[in-house]
């Protein structure tokens, strides 16, 4: 009898597998949908942000000779500078990295990597000009805030909005479907499908004007926030000033005062922001769940799709539930980021530093629901027979119209119209009600003739209210 194979020694390392066997999901089983955020939040573009804020620094100083000795760029030479940024890809990367082995500091490493590259363009004099009365967080503070913005605006933003949208579409199109309401899961009041989905579009809406208006934030004033190197080398120079025109170059706002650190306050408001987006979309997500579990969707089953391993006929709502777990792990980093970034130990720690290499995953998790829910909602079909049977077959829901109406007609002068929430309570409460019996009680209770003609023609699919036209005003 063989014994199974366990010894570390007969294994394939798949760490040395090419390409590399990836550790977390983003960079693995989801790489395609989080990929678009790498251009903007992985490690290769922070150095490739640290060495875009490093050139524009070296070039605004020049242009605006704010150091005596300085000369005015031409035209080429500050293309040249540019190009620093513009080429950076793999070859770079890799130098980068080499450049880092050596001095165990990765914004050093960037200031040897744009050094190395002034002499070809007649710069090479003006080598002490990179990263000139910087600290390392002027530089990073300043690269994290661009690479955030890009990645919100570029890839999550658009994500969000693909989402959203498709939920729109859904809810206008199911606006005039009448269906049972439930509260605390019970049957309630009939509402439309379409009012319900618009429901969710108009919350997420208004997360989202919340997060394009968001400030990104930025400062670049020395070790402590005192321009004291800036003023000890150019005491003339209107520092405050110079630094302003430079963060807000980068479409960034300014941050007036500061520790070492920006105080990444936009962050936390940025993250819970997203976060509270995430939550509302966890709620849709539950919610449409729920739906297809009761039969008001059909899901669109996709060719050569498997829904079971050992059960051919189904059909699960993967996508929703592969969402809900990615929102609740985005929102995890972004609470966590959002309550660390704003503390830091007098001037500075590095606490910061660890945290921030995490924005990609919780926007990457994030990136993914998103996707997910765009995909899901768009293999939904309105299953508007199942939600038809299930309104006629609860007539109760009626009740609430006849006993109003009653407390109209009483308040109107008519006569027997007393204890009327009592009488539907004691007529439909815990019961099934059909719509003889409902049209018999509202015959014997000498209603105006106007009111009985209103609830004879009530029917469960007739009771939505504005529903379906608050849908559509709120969609628009």
């Amino acid at each position: 009898m063989t014994s199974a194979v366990t010894s570390e020694q007969n294994r394939v390392r798949l760490a040395d597998a090419e390409p590399a066997i990836a550790l977390g999901p983003l960079d693995g089983r989801y790489r395609s949908a989080a990929a678009p955020l790498v251009d903007h939040l992985s490690e290769a573009a922070l150095n490739r942000n640290r060495i875009y804020v490093e050139v524009e620094w070296f070039i605004h100083l020049c242009q605006r000779q704010v150091l005596p000795g300085l000369p005015q760029l031409s035209a080429e030479q500050v293309q040249q500078l540019r190009g620093i940024v513009t080429d950076f890809g793999a070859e770079q990367i890799a130098e980068l990295a080499e450049i880092e082995a050596q001095t165990v500091h990765d914004v050093k490493a960037v200031e040897y990597f744009i050094a190395r590259r002034l002499e070809p363009m007649g710069l090479g004099e003006l080598k002490p000009l990179v990263h000139f009365a910087c600290t390392s967080e002027d530089i990073n503070n300043l690269s994290y805030a661009v690479g955030i913005r890009d990645a919100v605006q570029q890839v999550w933003l658009p994500a969000a909005r693909q989402a959203v949208g498709r939920l729109s579409e859904l809810a206008e199109q199911a606006a005039e479907v009448p269906m049972l309401s439930r509260t605390h899961g019970q049957p309630a009041t009939p509402t439309t499908l379409g009012k319900e989905m618009a429901v969710f579009v108009h919350r997420l809406n208004r997360q989202l004007r919340r997060i394009e208006s968001q400030e990104y934030l930025g400062k670049i004033n020395g070790a402590t926030g005192t321009y004291a190197a800036h003023l000890a080398a150019a005491p003339r120079a209107d520092w405050p000033a110079i630094a302003q025109s430079f963060v807000e170059g980068l479409g960034l706002t300014f941050n007036p005062l500061t520790t070492q650190i920006e105080s990444h306050d936009f962050q936390a408001e940025l993250y819970a922001d997203i976060a509270r987006f995430n939550r509302v979309l966890h709620g849709l997500c539950v919610d449409v769940w729920s739906y297809i579990s009761i039969g008001f969707f059909r899901q669109i089953p996709v060719a050569g799709a498997t829904g079971s391993s050992t059960m051919p006929h189904k059909v699960n709502p993967i996508r929703f539930e592969n969402a809900e777990a990615n929102l609740e792990i985005s929102n995890a980093l972004l609470d966590a980021l959002g309550s660390t970034l704003v503390e830091s130990r007098w001037q500075r720690d590095l606490t910061d530093s660890s945290g921030q290499r995490n924005i990609g995953t919780a926007l990457g998790h994030s990136v993914l629901a998103l996707t997910n829910v765009a995909k899901g909602l768009g293999q939904l079909d309105v299953a508007q027979d199942v939600i038809a049977a299930d309104l006629d077959a609860n007539w109760e829901v009626l009740g609430e119209a006849i006993q109003t109406v009653m407390r109209a007609e009483a308040i109107a002068g008519v006569e027997g119209m007393e204890n009327p929430y009592e009488r539907l309570k004691e007529l439909t409460r815990g019961r099934r009600v059909d719509a003889q019996k409902l049209q018999e009680f509202v015959e014997s209770l000498g209603l105006s003739a106007e009111a009985a003609e209103r609830l004879k023609n009530l029917t469960p699919a007739g009771y939505t209210g504005l529903a379906a036209e608050l849908a559509k005003k709120h969609l628009k």
